[in-house]
């Protein structure tokens, strides 16, 4: 409600001065109160956690890199700020495309070569002396002869070592390494010979003596050679590293000085092991 003050006076014009100030002041009054509803509602409402207008996006994740700057570990040079994890990867691809070349280049050459394995062979076995005295000293003479054949038509094989070793069950009885060293070419059979002679002291266990009591009677002794190697191969103009073949034979060999017994020693054929 507003107020209006009416003054009398002479003259009507100056009355209507009055009464439109007074509409005047009554609008101004009610904007006023307006507004500050306005206002009031507006901070309400903020108290309130109201709000009205567009969505805000929630705030961006800061990350901290511990490496460089400008990259991880996309580089050589980054590798040493990554905890070495970009050495290790490239070691290990390293190794792996070391492999797979090695591995192709063997296959390419098991493509072009062929290769076969060497042949051994007993062919000849001569025992004259094969006596174990109650002292366990056993004393013998043998002669052996192998026949070492390369079946390869493009591979030699250069012999730099062959060592000949006489056993009786698990017992070894003799040594001979008195064969030179040579160069065997393609599709080559080689004939090689030794002699294993001398006394040893030999522990025989229960089977083993039973087995010597066998053999003694039959004048047949079974006696096993084994071969150890050295031996390089070469393909074309390249030459191998060295390998150490294993080769075993098990002979049956007739005592010569006893000529009843009949038996006459057979070739043999050995086993080959790389």
């Amino acid at each position: 409600m507003s107020t209006v003050v009416v003054i009398y006076t002479p003259s009507s014009s100056s009355l209507q001065i009055i009464i439109t100030f007074s509409k005047s002041l009554y609008k101004a009054k009610t904007f006023f109160l307006i507004s500050s509803l306005r206002r009031f509602n507006e901070h309400m409402a903020d108290l309130n956690g109201a709000y009205y207008g567009p969505s805000i996006p929630p705030p961006k994740k800061v990350s901290h890199s511990h490496g460089r700057r400008g990259g991880g570990c996309g580089c050589l040079g980054d590798c040493l700020g990554c905890c070495g994890c970009c050495i290790l990867s490239v070691i290990f691809n390293i190794l792996i495309t070391i492999a797979v070349l090695l591995g192709i280049a063997a296959l390419i050459i098991w493509l072009i070569f062929r290769p076969n394995a060497i042949k051994f062979h007993v062919t000849d076995a001569k025992l004259t002396e094969f006596t174990l005295d109650p002292t366990n000293n056993l004393r013998y003479n043998l002669d052996l002869n192998f026949t070492i054949r390369n079946p390869n038509r493009r591979i030699g094989v250069y012999y730099d070592e062959i060592e000949v070793r006489g056993y009786y069950g698990d017992q070894r009885f003799g040594m001979s390494n008195n064969i030179s060293k040579f160069y065997q070419g393609h599709k080559n059979t080689t004939v090689v010979g030794t002699k294993l002679s001398g006394q040893q002291l030999v522990v025989l266990d229960g089977g083993e003596r039973k087995d010597l009591n066998e053999d003694v009677n039959s004048q047949i002794y079974r006696i096993d050679a084994k071969l150890r190697l050295r031996i390089r191969f070469k393909f074309g103009l390249i030459k191998s590293w060295r390998f150490k073949p294993k080769v075993k034979c098990d002979l049956k060999v007739p005592l010569t000085s006893n000529s009843t017994s009949g038996f006459v020693f057979q070739p043999t054929k050995c086993d080959v092991d790389f």
